[in-house]
């Protein structure tokens, strides 16, 4: 079941810098690095708050495959934490986070101290991220939203090109399906305001057992980790009857999560894949057409687990 892509054929250590300027510079002189005269250069951002995993990799790997310059974020934004100690022990393994990427293809990392991304503390003008950040995660973590928004703005202008470059050039930032509601509203965020840069998506990477690569797998123990199986399983379940024509009947994927006495249910929904609106079943009956979204979350011992699966066309 496993997704991943083949490494680039050689593996080089990416440059690390930690400014604005630093970064600037780097990529200035990497996308003039072989430039031809008529050709384009292709430039990719690909924002992470560390604690690697192959689901990163992934994404870095899709980026070097379709660009010439790869440049990783490595940012843990505090804004994006409702509980300080939360954030305070979120893993930060920037060592073994570059060894990854080098492996991965990235060609800059980009791994600053608050103060450089917040040089006057908290922003006072702020994204507010409305209803498509009010439910699930967002109600989940009031506020989660609009502080991924605060960076991610950040981020994607520190990434862009430059101004004036000896050939032209395009710009891509690459994000992970498995945060599906957070790219939902990076996508709206980027048309609303008009951000120069195409948003790319990558699917999400899976044990080969199916559970959704995360960070916080980590925490998980293994019982823990055999149980968690349930939330992809429930969406595979979607997946089926969706490929097959068939009514979804979203209560029986719910009743497997409830069947698993270490997994309590937060939310199970199918939604519009844009507007993250639930979608309306006129009948039990009736099979899903079009494109839809099938949404979960959900807490394994201590750990709150999300996955997600596209569904129908």
């Amino acid at each position: 079941m496993s997704n991943a892509t083949p490494l680039p054929a050689a593996a080089t250590t990416p440059l690390v810098v930690q400014t604005v300027a630093a970064l600037k510079d780097a990529v200035r002189g990497r996308l003039e690095e072989s430039a031809v005269s008529g050709s384009v250069r292709r430039l990719a951002l690909v924002p992470t708050m560390g604690a690697l995993h192959e689901g990163h990799a992934r994404l870095v790997r899709t980026a070097a495959a379709e660009n010439d310059v790869v440049v990783v974020t490595i940012f843990v934004n505090e804004l994006q934490f409702n509980d300080r100690e939360d954030f305070l022990r979120y893993p930060r393994t920037l060592e073994a986070d570059v060894e990854l990427l080098a492996g991965a293809g990235a060609d800059l990392v980009f791994a600053p101290e608050a103060a450089e991304v917040y040089p006057d503390g908290p922003p006072l003008v702020k994204l507010d991220c409305g209803r498509l950040g009010e439910r699930f995660e967002g109600k989940a973590r009031p506020g989660h939203f609009d502080g991924m928004l605060a960076v991610v703005s950040k981020l994607l202008h520190y990434g862009q090109p430059p101004l004036s470059t000896a050939v032209p050039v395009t710009y891509r930032a690459y994000f992970g399906q498995k945060d599906a509601q957070q790219l939902a509203i990076i996508r709206r965020m980027v048309a609303d305001l008009n951000y120069d840069v195409d948003i790319r998506s990558v699917p999400i990477v899976r044990s080969p057992e199916g559970l959704a690569l995360s960070s916080r797998n980590r925490f998980l123990s293994a019982e823990e980790a055999e149980a968690a199986l349930v939330l992809s399983r429930a969406l595979f379940l979607l997946k089926r009857r969706a490929d097959a024509g068939e009514p979804l009947h979203i209560e029986d994927a719910e009743a497997m999560i409830a069947s698993q006495p270490l997994a309590k249910l937060d939310y199970f929904e199918v939604v519009d894949p844009r507007t993250l609106e639930p979608l309306a079943f006129n009948c039990p009956e009736t099979p899903l057409t079009g494109e839809a979204l099938a949404l979960v979350a959900a807490r394994v011992g201590a750990v709150r687990l999300i996955d997600n699966m596209p569904l129908g066309r």
